[in-house]
């Protein structure tokens, strides 16, 4: 995979307690991997130490610093456009606040490498459920808004709402960025679903999910209502050929 760039997008807020000892552990990984964090405007400082490790790894770091928090969807827009400008073939989507193992990237990496997927999620449900230290609450939301959204879609994975994939790079100058306009776990379910009506492969890869280690999460009502209605929305822009 050495001749191939692999890029990492992380997007941030407030994730200075974490983002430094995330990077570390990423360049640690005994395959390259470039890292770019998309900072909304963090006050606790994220932005500076992740300016403070550019200089500790030269060139294999990046930072896009936007002025307000705009949303983990449009981070990973503005993320995907960067990895396409600067030829990345495999793009990744990871959260900063080690619920996903840094080395677990190199197996979704290897599932689309390898040429079995174009998008390999990791999943915390296709082997039964992989969550650590997760309230039975947070769990039955979860399980729960995964079964509505995989009924109403019909989309043929288990984690609809995975937050930890790696993307071909063909995927992404495909599906058309400008049009999706979701956040939160509808943006995960809307890429799958953009994806999969496109002809493209899901694999789930099964990892195991932990609860944060450090900081706050970013779970709030809004970003459940907007899971509920989008999928509708999806559902019937497919039906009318308006996706």
């Amino acid at each position: 995979m050495s001749n191939k760039k692999a890029l990492i997008i992380i997007p941030t807020y407030n994730e200075a307690a974490n983002i430094t000892r995330m990077i570390d552990r990423l360049m640690a990984l005994d395959f390259p991997v470039d890292v770019l964090v998309v900072d909304d405007g963090s006050p606790d400082g994220t932005a500076q130490n992740v300016t403070a490790k550019q200089k500790e790894y030269p060139e294999r770091i990046h930072l896009i610093e936007r002025e307000s928090k705009q949303g983990l969807g449009t981070a990973y827009v503005r993320g995907f456009e960067f990895a396409l400008q600067h030829n990345y073939e495999y793009i990744l989507e990871m959260d900063a606040d080690f619920s996903h193992r840094p080395e677990d990237a190199q197996k979704l990496i290897q599932a689309v490498h390898d040429g079995t997927c174009d998008v390999a999620i990791g999943s915390r449900y296709c082997k039964g459920i992989s969550i650590i230290n997760w309230p039975l609450s947070r769990l039955i939301l979860s399980y729960g808004a995964n079964i509505y959204a995989r009924t109403i879609t019909g989309l043929p994975i288990f984690d609809t709402t995975a937050g930890f994939k790696c993307i071909r790079r063909n995927v992404i100058e495909t599906i058309p960025l400008k049009r999706i306009k979701s956040n939160g776990y509808a943006f995960q379910i809307e890429l799958h679903f953009r994806a999969w009506k496109a002809g493209f492969k899901l694999k789930e890869v099964s990892i195991v999910f932990k609860e944060r280690e450090e900081g706050v999460s970013k779970m709030s009502k809004a970003i459940v209502r907007e899971a509920i209605w989008r999928v509708w929305a999806l559902k019937f822009r497919s039906v009318f050929g308006t996706l």
